[in-house]
């Protein structure tokens, strides 16, 4: 049985194919990494997924921070409102995600 050197496996560690290789197998084990069970909730018989839920209460949470802002007439300090309140949603939607089901 023949010792491999350094150079060999240098060589062995550079090469194109290994390389294609161990990126399919890592993509693979990633990609497998997701299909575990989705956190669901059972709404009158059916199931909504849970990122589902998050995603609207961050809308809903979104309409009530537009809501006070207008009451305490802060809006005029918002220049890109187009950009600053799908961030707002997608910002409460995420914490709710992480904060219920990391």
């Amino acid at each position: 049985m023949k010792m491999r050197t350094r150079n060999d496996m240098r060589r062995h560690r550079h090469n194109p194919a290994w390389n294609f290789r161990a990126a399919a197998a890592f993509t693979t084990v990633a990609a497998l990494t997701g299909c575990g069970r989705a956190p669901s909730f059972n709404i009158l018989g059916s199931f909504f997924p849970a990122w589902l839920i998050c995603m609207i209460a961050g809308v809903v949470l979104a309409g009530i921070a537009n809501w006070l802002l207008t009451r305490f007439k802060l809006e005029k300090l918002i220049h890109w409102p187009i950009l600053v309140y799908p961030a707002l949603a997608g910002f409460f939607a995420f914490t709710l995600w992480l904060v219920f089901f990391s």
